[in-house]
């Protein structure tokens, strides 16, 4: 039997990647398993593996205003995610959707680097987003490397970094899973309201696609309803739970097992 559709829909705006780690298949699946709705609208393509990227190039800025307004025409979006731009012209792009959706969350996960460590944006396109996307965000979920690009900051703390961004966006999740502690230190900044750390134990490996997981099911939990401190805590447990469970399909990183194997049965 047909049943009205009743799980919140999330509009994406980010790359395709075929190896299916990251970008909107870490998307739709992330967003799946939260029990959203996922509305992918492709900003660009990528040659790229479980190891690097080797290219990418960016869509037309009209045919990503196309997408995104068939989906507006037509679903309620609760939430936007935000994942890989790649230029000055898609981040104007994001920020022209955004504010046709006032009050609806904005979520933005700053790809400026592939895990292999492969460039998946001009070097201006972090400052950018800093200057025309944060300040329409709920949150942004830079890990450190990222939110160095995007506070320009190139040895920075999280807490400088913090401090530096915070004059662009309301909160700030930074995640630490890129050193090399014991236990992973994951920061919650809010403007004027401190910050809140959430650690989980540093799993071994490197993994494809985690950025693009958290911030999905973030937005995932955001478009659900759910308060911003306790829906940073349920898609930090989910996305630890990914990593816990990863598989590695081709020869590089560790691809997050997103959904159960028994989806759907």
């Amino acid at each position: 039997m047909n049943m009205p559709n009743f799980r919140p829909v999330v509009l994406c705006l980010s790359g395709h990647d075929p190896s299916g780690g990251a970008g909107l298949q870490a998307d739709i699946e992330a967003l799946l398993a939260q029990g959203c709705h996922a509305a992918p609208a492709v900003t660009a393509l990528t040659v790229q593996d479980t190891c690097n990227v080797a290219d990418f190039r960016v869509l037309d800025r009209a045919w990503v205003l196309a997408q995104a307004e068939a989906v507006l025409a037509d679903l309620p979006v609760a939430a936007i995610k935000l994942g890989m731009l790649g230029s000055l012209e898609m981040v104007d792009t994001a920020a022209e959707i955004a504010r046709r959706l006032p009050g609806v969350p904005l979520i933005c996960d700053p790809v400026l680097r592939a895990g292999g460590g492969g460039a998946l944006g001009q070097d201006e396109v972090g400052q950018a987003i800093r200057e025309r996307l944060l300040p329409l965000c709920r949150i942004a979920t830079p890990n450190l490397p990222e939110a160095r690009i995007l506070a320009e900051l190139p040895e920075g703390s999280a807490d400088a970094c913090a401090e530096r961004l915070l004059e662009h966006c309301e909160h700030l999740l930074i995640t630490g899973g890129h050193g090399d502690e014991a236990e992973v230190h994951n920061r919650l900044y809010s403007r004027g309201d401190g910050a809140r750390t959430f650690t989980c134990v540093r799993l071994p490996g490197s993994y494809h696609g985690s950025g693009c997981t958290l911030a999905s099911a973030l937005a995932g939990r955001l478009a659900l309803g759910e308060e911003l401190a306790s829906a940073v805590r349920s898609a930090l447990d989910y996305t630890w739970r990914t990593l816990r469970d990863a598989e590695a399909p081709g020869r590089g990183q560790y691809v997050p097992r997103r959904l159960p194997l028994d989806f759907g049965n």
